[in-house]
C-alpha cells in the first residue's frame, strides 16, 4: 500500500475534482451527488463547505478570485462574496455535470454526462470567459479526466467506458488528431479524473482499481499507487510547492465501502506538479 494520509476523513458519495487554489492556499474538492463544495487549507487545518443547489461536476479558482462551477443545468460563477450567477445556461432532462478542466488560455472545458451512463448522451464543451460555447466533443458517455502537457500543445482526456487516455494536439483553444495514449486493461479499473506532472506524464485515478498510475507522455506505465479504497476519482497536485498528491474518494455504488470510502487522501512528496491555470472569466 502507498503511504497516504488522511488529508480530510469524510463520506462524500461521490467526492471528486481535487484543485490546488494556489491565491488562497487551499483545496478544492467537491461532493458531485451530494451537492457540496469543499475547501481545506493544509497549513492550518481549516475546513469549509458550501451547500449547491444543484448537483455540481467541478470547481475551479478564477483569475480575479471566486469560482467558475460546472453545474448540472449550466456554468456559473461564484463571487468571493459568496454571490452566484450564471454565465451559461443548458439544462438537458437527465443530463448533468461532470469533470471539468481550465485551459491554458483560461477557457474551461466542461463535461456532462446522463444519469442513466446511456452512451453517447455527454458532451464535453468549451466555455469562453464571456460564456460562449462550443461542444468540442458531442458523442460522450461519461465526460471525465481532461489535462494539457506542460507547453499546452497537448490534450488528454478520458470518456471512462472507453477504458482510454486519449490525446490531441491542442492550439489556439482548438484539438485535432485524436489518438489512443493509454488503454486500461480488463480488470484494472476504469480511468476517471486526471493529472498532468511537470515532466509531462499523466496521473489518472482507476475507479473500482483502487490505484493512480502514472504514464510517461509516450504512454508507457512508470508508475502504480495502491490506495485504501476501491474507488478514487480523481488526483491533483497540491500545496505549497505543488509535491503532494491529492485524491478524492467515492461511496457511491459500494455495498461494503472502506472506512475511508468518501474521504480526501494525500500522498505527501509524491511528484511534480504544474501550477494550474485560473478561468479568465
Amino acid at each position: 500500500m502507498t503511504a497516504y494520509e488522511v488529508a480530510v476523513r469524510a463520506e462524500a458519495t461521490l467526492g471528486e475534482g481535487p484543485t490546488w487554489d494556489a491565491r488562497e492556499g487551499r483545496l478544492i474538492w467537491i461532493d458531485i451527488l451530494g451537492c457540496r463544495l469543499h475547501t481545506y487549507d493544509p497549513a492550518t487545518g481549516r475546513r469549509a463547505t458550501r451547500t449547491t443547489h444543484q448537483h455540481i461536476g467541478a470547481a475551479k479558482p478564477r483569475a480575479g478570485g471566486g469560482l467558475v462551477l460546472n453545474l448540472r443545468d449550466g456554468v456559473g460563477l461564484l463571487d468571493p462574496d459568496g454571490t452566484f450567477r450564471r454565465l451559461h445556461h443548458d439544462p438537458v432532462p437527465g443530463r448533468r455535470a461532470n469533470d471539468a478542466a481550465v485551459a491554458p488560455d483560461g477557457a474551461l472545458w466542461a463535461g456532462t454526462m446522463r444519469y442513466d451512463e446511456a452512451p453517447g448522451g455527454g458532451t464535453l464543451a468549451r466555455v469562453a470567459p464571456d460564456g460562449s460555447v462550443e461542444v468540442v466533443l458531442d458523442d460522450v458517455t461519461v465526460s471525465n479526466g481532461t489535462g494539457w502537457s506542460p507547453d499546452g500543445r497537448l490534450m488528454y482526456y478520458v470518456d471512462s467506458p472507453t477504458r482510454r487516455i486519449d490525446v490531441f494536439d491542442h492550439a489556439d483553444g482548438r484539438v485535432s488528431h485524436r489518438r489512443t495514449l493509454v488503454r486500461i486493461e480488463e480488470g484494472a479499473g476504469f480511468p476517471d479524473g486526471l493529472t498532468v506532472d511537470a515532466d509531462g506524464c499523466v496521473w489518472v485515478a482507476l475507479w473500482d482499481g483502487g490505484a493512480i498510475r502514472r504514464y510517461t507522455p509516450a504512454g508507457e506505465l512508470d508508475r502504480i499507487l495502491r490506495l485504501p479504497v476501491p474507488r478514487p476519482t480523481a488526483c491533483a497536485f497540491g500545496g505549497a510547492n505543488l509535491t503532494d498528491l491529492y485524491v478524492t474518494t467515492a461511496r457511491t455504488g459500494l455495498t461494503a465501502p472502506s472506512p475511508l470510502s468518501g474521504s480526501l487522501l494525500v500522498l505527501p512528496d509524491t511528484g511534480s506538479g504544474v501550477a494550474q491555470p485560473a478561468f479568465a472569466g
